[in-house]
């Protein structure tokens, strides 16, 4: 059997940490180091790049990392492999030769193309229109000799999943193998999120030795010949890689139990996580299916033009305060669509004026400029000397800015040419697969009625004592991983036994009805709960939360980032047993 394939990232979103690139090179061995600069907005952001400049549609980051590390990659034999084509992996290919070029290097550069679906004029009026393809491609050019790889919109896993298969051989019908591929991926793909980032539990990691002032480290993924592999990450960088912050990432902006990829359907249920030492987690037991039949596409629209002042109300009386500038300024309005926030009174007897003020934002939206530019602007401002006491605003007048708005779409796979372009200018077509599965979308939901928690002597504190959570967005839904802690202070079968009582508890305890009446902003949504067993916890989907999507809603946290926080802090009965 082969080797495993240490496959380290250093990107997780377009923006991320400049240094990693470097940092994962020279901070120990690596095999393959992948990087994920696309997100559903980040397509829409190169998609209003394209408009000024066609010759763009890349992220321009990781050409300027790459002028800073491309030599030390070669002379150490790593292959780079990333989605920072964007909407353009060949005018980045071509810009990555010219880079390599200027530093007297020659690299084998080879891209992924045929995601981009704008020219078939499937889906009219779209900016951007990209199917999401799996692994092979990556693989086919690794195989062929290649250095770097670049692609447009292959799914986040697939920049590990292409290396693993390349490495190991794997076919279109290796599902178990492929499966645990797409997990090491999906835990790796946001970079730090896997080692201490964005997690509920930091105060423990820090309890525990976590520097909190050292940057965290990557993550790296031990890909191993059955799909296994071991989570870990390069010796003396921060943060850390535990059960809990594998599990954070696991949980992280999934549907329901199966997780479905161009190349397999994976059985999320089948996981086993194993703490294998320090910053070691393994990950084993995976199980795969054969894929959807038709691919998911990713279509952003331009929607028109928003704007959004904020309105500083301080002291006493804030609900009448709030009531008289709404009064005063709405009806001056012309915009399309015209939303308030939700105010609440500030601590009594505020120490500072801070403390004792509130925010009133009122954001408008339009298919045009003119009603959220001036139109709107004008009479808010001409409000400061002739509305409630203390009027302030936090910013000047803003000019208009256009923002997206995403659905997914779904077309059959002959509809998409999944085509290699190699290093010597060499084109291939790769092969659709034979096989495919149907899921239902009902496995793994939470069924209904559901044994609720026994009655026992109980206490009333926040969901979060013992669970950890992490959010974020689909499209307009949100989704929040939900999962009991793994305690590491304890060990031996009480703990475990604990563990699992508290699993069960929250799995009976978060139904839908529960979701709605801890979070009244869900009160009128579908809610889906899905149940992982496997991972102590249970995946929670609000459809239609944030509206149509990232770039085009007017929610204050737009991307849900923060909505699992808000959960954890909700107080709920706790059996006295659980609180051991």
């Amino acid at each position: 059997m082969s080797q495993p394939l240490r496959i380290g990232n250093c990107s997780g979103f377009y923006g991320d940490r400049f240094s990693a690139m470097r940092e994962q090179l020279e901070g120990g061995p690596l095999d393959v180091l992948t990087g994920d600069y696309l997100a559903e907005l980040t397509m829409l952001i190169l998609g209003k790049d394209t408009m000024k400049d066609p010759t763009l549609g890349y992220a321009r980051t990781f050409v300027r990392q790459l002028e800073d590390s491309l030599g030390l990659a070669l002379e150490r034999g790593v292959k780079i492999v990333s989605n920072a084509g964007g909407l353009n992996p060949a005018g980045l290919a071509e810009r990555i030769r010219e880079v390599a070029k200027g530093l007297g290097l020659d690299p084998q550069v080879a891209h992924v193309e045929g995601d981009d679906l704008r020219p078939l004029g499937l889906f009219e009026g779209a900016l951007t229109a990209n199917a999401y393809l799996g692994g092979f491609g990556i693989a086919a050019a690794l195989t062929s000799g290649a250095d770097i790889v670049v692609t447009g919109r292959v799914t986040d896993a697939s920049v590990v999943v292409g290396p693993a298969i390349a490495h190991h051989g794997w076919t279109q019908t290796s599902y178990d193998e492929l499966a645990g591929a797409v997990v090491a991926g999906h835990v790796i793909e946001c970079g730090t999120q896997a080692t201490g980032g964005n997690f509920s539990g930091f105060r423990q990691l820090i309890k525990s030795g976590m520097d909190p002032a050292q940057p965290l480290g990557f993550p790296i993924a031990e890909v191993a010949a059955d799909g296994s592999c071991v989570i870990t990450k390069h010796e003396g960088t921060g943060g850390a890689v535990t059960l809990d912050t594998v599990t954070a990432q696991l949980v992280y902006e999934i549907q329901s139990t199966r997780y479905l990829n161009p190349d397999v359907t994976t059985d999320l249920a089948s996981i086993r996580l194993e703490q294998a030492g320090p910053d070691q987690v393994a990950i084993s037991g995976v199980q795969g299916t054969p894929p959807p039949e038709r691919l998911k596409v990713c279509v952003n629209e331009l929607g028109g033009f928003r704007n959004q002042v904020e309105f500083v109300l301080t002291g006493l009386d804030i609900d009448e305060k709030a009531e008289w500038v709404r009064g005063q300024l709405t009806p001056a309005l012309t915009a399309r669509d015209v939303t308030w926030s939700r105010i609440a009174a500030p601590r009594p007897d505020a120490d500072t004026e801070e403390g004792a003020s509130v925010l009133l934002r009122c954001s408008v939206m339009d298919s045009q400029a003119d009603p959220v530019g001036r139109a709107f602007t004008g009479p808010a401002v001409e409000l400061a000397l002739a509305s409630y006491p203390g009027f302030t605003m936090t910013t000047p007048p803003q000019q208009p800015t256009p923002y997206g708005v995403y659905r997914p779409e779904y077309v059959d796979r002959a509809q998409v040419q999944h085509t290699v372009v190699h290093a010597d200018g060499r084109r291939e077509h790769i092969a659709d697969p034979t096989e495919f599965s149907t899921v239902d979308p009902t496995e793994g939901l939470r069924p209904s009625p559901y044994p609720a928690p026994a009655d026992s002597l109980n206490r009333r504190m926040p969901l979060g004592t013992f669970v950890h959570a992490r959010s974020g967005d689909k499209g307009g839904d949100a989704n929040i991983g939900l999962w009991v802690t793994n305690d590491a202070a304890s060990t031996g079968s009480s703990a475990e036994e604990l563990r699992e009582a508290r699993a069960t508890w929250l799995a009976k305890m978060i139904s839908p009805r529960k979701i709605r009446e801890l979070l009244p902003e869900a009160a009128d949504l579908e809610v889906e709960v899905y149940v992982l067993p496997n991972l102590g916890g249970v995946n929670v989907i609000i459809r239609g939360l944030l509206g149509e999507g990232v770039a085009a809603s007017t929610r204050f946290d737009p991307q849900a980032k923060g909505l699992g926080e808000w959960l954890r802090s909700r107080t709920v009965h706790i059996q006295e047993r659980l609180l051991s």
